[in-house]
């Protein structure tokens, strides 16, 4: 039987408009950055400059980009509500589901971690950390994702490691949404910093209970933050 993708009905400028917020949503572009002019955007996108316009339009509609006359479009600094669309359409069940998933195989990591880290596990880990202490944007925060993946790989398990990755694909983007909450109070960020230092801390000091309850605070903290924004 002949099968075919359904023809989107959405205008040229709407797909336009989802592209760049997308940009804006994953960090690719940064609040004060000056996006591409119309003619670049219409060479990037294959479209002509009316649907730029058009979704430049939407765009500064939603708050989340600024004309300015004779400079070009920049991004605008945002609330964090207008960027969790995905935070809010998960349910609490599924965040609580996706956590208790983390807790179980990420408790037991870190123990094995505390007993089987390298020293260039640890350096990793540091630097890591180090890399956090002045993140300020979603791709500095991926920072985060290699200060949790090196705790992995410390563990010397590799069925552990394989299992992982292929979890993080399902977390992925409910840490990245957890990372624009954080980015919006420095009162969260330093906090969650505090948080990885003492994981950190617990598997330099071989201290294995130490370490599975610091990542257990850590992931309870993560999961009711992300709870806290979710409606229902």
């Amino acid at each position: 039987m002949l099968q075919a993708d359904k023809i989107s009905n959405k205008k040229i400028s709407d797909i336009v408009a989802e592209r760049i917020e997308d940009w804006i949503r994953t960090g690719k572009v940064n609040p004060g950055d000056k996006l591409p002019s119309v003619r670049e955007l219409c060479e990037m996108f294959d479209v002509g400059r009316s649907a730029v316009r058009d979704a430049l339009t939407t765009l500064k509609g939603k708050g989340l980009v600024e004309v300015r006359r004779g400079e070009g479009t920049f991004v605008c600094h945002l609330n964090t509500a207008q960027l969790l669309p995905d935070v809010l359409l998960i349910g609490k069940d599924d965040i609580h589901k996706l956590y208790q998933v983390r807790k179980i195989l990420e408790a037991g990591i870190v123990e094995l971690a505390t007993a089987n880290a390298t020293n260039e596990h640890l350096e990793k880990m540091h630097q890591a950390l180090e890399d956090l202490k002045t993140a300020n944007t979603l791709k500095a925060w991926e920072a985060d994702y290699r200060f949790h993946e090196e705790i992995v790989k410390a563990s010397g398990n590799d069925i552990l490691v394989e299992l992982m990755d292929m979890v993080s694909i399902t977390m992925k983007q409910a840490i990245m949404d957890c990372h624009r909450i954080i980015l919006s109070d420095p009162g969260l960020t330093e906090e969650i910093k505090k948080q990885h230092f003492d994981i950190y801390e617990a598997i330099k000091s071989r201290d294995g209970n130490g370490a599975r309850k610091a990542m257990h605070k850590h992931l309870n903290y993560v999961e009711s933050l992300l709870d806290s924004y979710v409606t229902d």
